[in-house]
C-alpha cells in the first residue's frame, strides 16, 4: 500500500510531532513546579470557625504565611487578626464532647423518637487557642477546627512557626493513651521479632 519513502515520511512527521509534544509537556512541568514552590510558602485552612466571647462562631480562614512571617485569621474577606511569628507565645489544643440537646429538640418537633436519639448522641469539637502578645498585652484567639483538618493544622503550626501544639484536658489524656498504645505495640513487635 505505502512504499518505503512514504512510510519514512510518515515516521519523520510523527517524530517531529513527538519532539514538539515533549517540549510542550516540559514547559508545562516547569511552570507547574514553579507554581508549587511559590505556593508552598503559604498554608491556608478554610474549615475553621472564629469563636467570640458570646460563643457565636463565624466562618474563618487560618493562614500561615512564610513570606510575611505571620499567622492570619481571616473572616469574610478581611483580616480579623494578623500575628507575626515572633509575637506568638503558644498554641493549645482541646476537644470537647457535648450532647446535641438543641439539635434533638428541633428534630423532636417532627419525630419524638428521632429527637430523643439525637439528644443522646454526642458531638466533638476541636479547639485551637492561639496565645500571642501585642505591645506586651497578652491576647488569645479561639478557633474551632474541622475534624478533617485539625491534624493538618498541627503539622502546619510545627512546620511554619516551629512551635509545638500543647494538648489540654481530655486531649492530653487521649494523646498519652495513644502514645502508650503505640509503645506497647512496638514492644510486642520487637519481642516477636526477637523470638526465633
Amino acid at each position: 500500500m505505502f512504499g518505503w519513502p512514504e512510510r519514512f515520511r510518515i515516521r519523520l512527521v510523527l517524530e517531529r510531532g513527538n519532539k514538539r509534544m515533549k517540549g510542550i509537556v516540559s514547559v508545562f512541568l516547569i511552570i507547574f513546579v514553579a507554581i508549587n514552590l511559590c505556593l508552598a510558602e503559604e498554608a491556608a485552612f478554610r474549615g475553621v470557625k472564629l469563636a467570640d466571647a458570646k460563643g457565636k462562631q463565624a466562618d474563618a480562614s487560618l493562614i500561615f504565611s512564610d513570606n510575611n512571617k505571620d499567622v492570619v485569621v481571616r473572616v469574610a474577606d478581611h483580616d480579623f487578626v494578623t500575628i507575626p511569628y515572633d509575637q506568638l507565645d503558644k498554641f493549645s489544643y482541646e476537644y470537647t464532647k457535648k450532647h446535641r440537646i438543641t439539635q434533638g429538640a428541633i428534630v423532636m418537633v417532627a419525630s419524638l423518637g428521632a429527637g430523643a436519639i439525637v439528644m443522646l448522641t454526642k458531638s466533638k469539637s476541636h479547639w485551637l487557642y492561639i496565645d500571642f502578645h501585642e505591645q506586651n498585652v497578652p491576647k488569645t484567639v479561639v478557633l474551632r477546627m474541622d475534624k478533617k483538618e485539625y491534624k493538618n493544622i498541627f503539622d502546619a503550626v510545627k512546620t511554619h512557626t516551629g512551635k509545638e501544639v500543647e494538648f489540654l484536658g481530655d486531649a492530653k489524656v487521649k494523646k498519652e493513651k495513644e502514645k502508650d498504645k503505640n509503645e506497647g505495640s512496638r514492644l510486642r513487635l520487637k519481642s516477636a521479632q526477637a523470638k526465633p
